[in-house]
């Protein structure tokens, strides 16, 4: 079983355009780069466009046979999305639009009506078809620059025909008109120019229409911003809830029963103390245990909801300090090149410790492996082109990922309110993602990637 809790990605802010101007499209470079890709879009392109005009009536028309146009409505899909990844990263790869690499749509469910529901979030992804209507202009496009590599041939051939013709007349099988042999030259050379101009112009245009069809809005990234934040603000206020719960709950069904033992076993010793001395020191032995023990508790719940060691001395001290009093074994791997903002740090810490937690008390396992590291993307441009630089020290790209497996039973899953349903909307709070696999036979793995700065 597989569960996935994340925070939808938050696009970079939009920079001023004053200070970062967009990115050209207009760069030698860049005119010749979108001229090779553009003939190669138009040769790919038109294959791959008749594969899905194929594919799609077939599996409509097989339906009714046996359920074989699934098949081909399937992988019809699939090309759709191989074809609308493969345009962004071209595009993106060109132009540094600094696009969101496109990644496959999941529900998050198992079994049989989850990849159902998988296939329908992705058909209906409306980023996918974008790709897709871009792919499909780049290939219109490629399809007229070809027709102009064959002008251009027809204008070179025209610059050498006068040498070898004795004709006063040219005819040109391609377009079938005839040119005097005296204008050959002038012709062709208008078709070179022509054609090279014609190339360069969609060349520049497909740069344009890949800007408005694949790049969003100052609107449109602001929009997601926003609900991004309220997203995660929810994320937050339900973590807190679940906390509180938690506490509420340790502290009236653990601490304060005992509490209120001590208090009534100290009663008792009180009446003794004059008529049966040793009864009393008994009792008195007694609430001394209890409270230790209370003490005991009362300094695991703190320890729930602050960690000093944490604060004191990071993420890695803290998992050591929480690896050594786990009941059973755990093999840590921890590789962090600098500290993150505590709240990452913290949503990190508790991820690991309530899976712990639920290791030793739920799978079984004879021991677990806690892998902890830093990831350091390269950095891309903004969709206004601006590189963003670091915040706090820490570059915003930058996240702590973790992942804790055991060799239980599995057979795990995140329930309303409690403690993974807790984590989760923790990790969601500061725009993380927390994913649960728990197939029943185990093993159980718990994946946490959270943002260095937030």
């Amino acid at each position: 079983m597989t569960d996935t809790l994340a925070a939808p990605p938050t696009p970079p802010p939009p920079a001023p355009a004053a200070q970062t101007p967009r990115p050209r499209i207009g760069t030698p470079g860049r005119i010749v780069g979108a001229i090779l890709q553009l003939a190669a879009m138009g040769a790919i392109g038109s294959a791959v466009f008749t594969i899905l005009c194929i594919f799609l009536p077939l599996g409509i028309g097989l339906l009714p046979i046996l359920g074989i146009g699934v098949l081909f409505l399937i992988a019809f899909e699939y090309i759709l999305f191989a074809l609308g990844w493969f345009e962004v990263a071209r595009i993106d790869g060109l132009y540094r639009f600094g696009l969101t690499p496109r990644r496959p749509r999941t529900s998050g469910r198992p079994g049989f009506t989850g990849f159902l529901r998988t296939l329908w979030l992705q058909f209906i992804d409306l980023s996918m078809w974008r790709a897709v209507a871009s792919a499909a202009v780049s290939t219109i496009l490629g399809l007229i620059l070809l027709a102009q590599v064959r002008n251009i041939a027809s204008g070179v051939a025209l610059l050498f025909l006068p040498l070898v013709s004795s004709t006063d007349e040219i005819h040109m099988f391609d377009t079938g008109l005839t040119v005097p042999t005296a204008w050959a030259v002038p012709v062709g050379v208008g078709q070179i120019v022509l054609g090279f101009a014609i190339m360069i112009g969609m060349a520049l245009l497909q740069g344009l229409l890949a800007r408005v069809i694949l790049v969003p809005s100052r609107e449109a990234v602001l929009a997601e911003q926003a609900r991004t934040s309220q997203v995660q603000r929810a994320g937050a206020v339900r973590a807190a809830d679940v906390e509180r719960t938690r506490i509420e709950r340790d502290l009236h069904d653990g601490v304060q029963p005992r509490l209120v033992s001590v208090g009534m076993t100290l009663g008792l010793a009180q009446q003794k103390i004059d008529s049966d001395p040793e009864a009393a020191k008994a009792l008195i032995a007694e609430a001394h245990t209890s409270t230790k023990a209370a003490i005991t508790e009362l300094r695991q719940l703190a320890r729930g909801i602050h960690t000093s060691v944490l604060t004191d001395r990071g993420l890695d001290a803290a998992l050591s300090a929480l690896a050594a009093r786990s009941p059973i074994p755990v093999s840590l791997d921890v590789r962090l090149e600098h500290r993150c903002s505590p709240d990452a740090e913290a949503a990190v810490y508790f991820v690991i410790a309530e899976a712990l937690t639920n290791a030793a008390k739920h799978s079984r396992g004879k021991e677990c492996r806690v892998l902890v590291r830093q990831r350091v993307p390269t950095p891309t441009p903004s969709p206004a082109g601006a590189v963003l630089g670091a915040s706090g020290g820490v570059a915003p790209g930058n996240t702590v990922w973790a992942r804790i497996e055991d060799d239980g039973i599995g057979g795990a899953v995140v329930v309303p309110g409690g403690g993974l349903d807790g984590l989760g909307n923790r990790v969601l709070g500061v725009g993380g993602t927390l994913r649960l696999e728990s197939p029943a036979g185990g093993p159980t793995s718990v994946e946490v990637s959270v943002p260095c700065a937030f």
